[in-house]
């Protein structure tokens, strides 16, 4: 086992306290968006054997076998094939979705046939690799995710009464699912500027009159009284998302989705073309390593509208949350079961009227995260590294099942295991 040292990611939208508060440190004052840890070229976690601090990436090229096991390289190659993160949104990330693996290695070798720099601003496809990914909520978390049905969107479009939303309403009332979603992102996405910075002014100031409203309890004769609950309590989110992208076309394309709110330990999977944005909340994220992002808005970065309509996922959904369940053969694992290969997200929850100590698997390559409480990890010679809230460690694969326990009886604790899909 070796203790992780990880590189906290500053992005603008990150929150200025939550990953402190998590962390116990003092905040600096600027966003800290992302706390990473894993392989990932852009950011690896550090860890030291007795000769100094290494990249993972490093210690993993040194010897992919010894550190993957046989059976992950041969899958996914040298490489850890997942980036675990805790993510700590306090403004809106960017409208955006994901490709499929076809997409990515298609659009990937074209950029590269097309001599595209990495780092160009227009670049789409920085790798050949897919995207999927999964959140799970470590407190209250917002955010968008998937397409709501378009009769319902259209009832919530006529009732904010913005003159140029009528017709978005028109188009997702009369045409068939899949092209009134499509027709009515491509309309948002293709006014020009100017038009589309005063409709969003106008809808951000009907969306806070509506938020008011219905706070107030005061729907009386109006058309917000006929929308579903759900909505009507999401009316608040949509009109801060306005507040910070003022004139961003992203904030009317936002109106087409399902709002979605996730409690501690709720957990959502977002496949590829799944159009989606996390508003606010602190979480465990882990997703498979990848840096391919189409974006939709929300953001001053690049917004490739064809290739997004080529991606994005035109079927309206009811966002599956996910919940953990306990795995019958495992001593304590509780799983957040999710439909890919790359990663596999589960949790151990210890001390209190839990039992104080769990086995983990060491089949495979793994990273165990503390988010609560203390916990003790112990291998097989008895050395042990104690984590606390925010801090990780790394379990090559093939060695003794580690043992989980809490350092402290009576306080609970929760530990998140990061591992590939067996």
């Amino acid at each position: 086992m070796d203790r992780l040292t990880n590189v906290i990611r500053p992005y603008s939208w990150g929150s200025r306290t939550a990953l402190p508060e998590l962390l116990g440190t003092e905040p600096t004052g600027e966003p800290q968006a992302e706390l990473w840890m894993g392989a990932h070229p852009g950011a690896p976690s550090t860890l030291d054997r007795g000769n100094g601090p290494r990249p993972l990436d490093a210690v993993i090229d040194a010897n992919p076998e010894g550190e993957l096991g046989t059976e992950t390289l041969a899958r996914f190659g040298p490489t850890l094939p997942f980036l675990l993160k805790i993510l700590a949104a306090g403004e809106p990330l960017s409208l955006q979705v994901h490709p499929d693996l076809a997409r990515a290695r298609s659009g990937f070798a074209d950029e590269e046939a097309r001599g595209i720099p990495l780092d160009a601003f227009g670049r789409n496809y920085k790798d050949a690799n897919h995207k999927p990914e999964l959140i799970c909520a470590l407190g209250d978390f917002v955010g968008l995710c998937g397409f709501r049905r378009p009769a319902e969107t259209a009832r919530l479009l006529e009732a904010l009464a913005v003159p140029a939303l009528l017709p978005l309403a028109r188009v997702l009332r009369e045409q068939p699912e899949a092209e009134a979603l499509r027709a009515a992102l491509t309309a948002v996405l293709t006014t020009d500027a100017e038009t589309m910075a005063t409709t969003v002014r106008q809808t951000t100031e009907a969306l806070a009159q509506a938020a008011k409203a219905v706070e107030a309890g005061d729907l009386t004769g109006s058309a917000l009284a006929e929308l579903p609950a759900s909505i009507q309590s999401s009316l608040g989110s949509y009109a801060a998302i306005g507040r910070f992208y003022p004139e961003d076309a992203g904030v009317v394309a936002a109106l087409l989705l399902n709002h979605i709110r996730l409690a501690s330990g709720e957990a959502l999977f977002l496949g590829a073309g799944i159009p989606h944005a996390y508003l606010n909340g602190l979480g465990v994220e882990i997703l498979a390593n990848s840096d391919n992002v189409l974006r939709c808005g929300l953001t001053p970065k690049h917004v490739d509208i064809p290739e997004l309509l080529e991606v994005v996922d035109f079927r309206s959904t009811d966002p599956d949350i996910l919940r953990p369940v306990l795995l019958p053969d495992a001593d304590g694992e509780e799983l957040y079961s999710a439909p890919i290969d790359e990663f596999r997200l589960s949790r151990f929850t210890l001390g209190g009227a839990a039992p104080q100590h769990r086995r983990v698997s060491g089949a495979t390559p793994q990273i165990l995260l503390c988010t609560e409480g203390t916990a003790v990890l112990t291998d097989a010679e008895g050395s042990a590294i104690t984590l606390h809230p925010g801090e990780s460690a790394f379990v090559p694969a093939g060695g003794p099942d580690p043992l989980i326990g809490s350092a402290v009886a009576d306080t609970r604790s929760t530990v998140f295991r990061a591992t590939v899909s067996v």
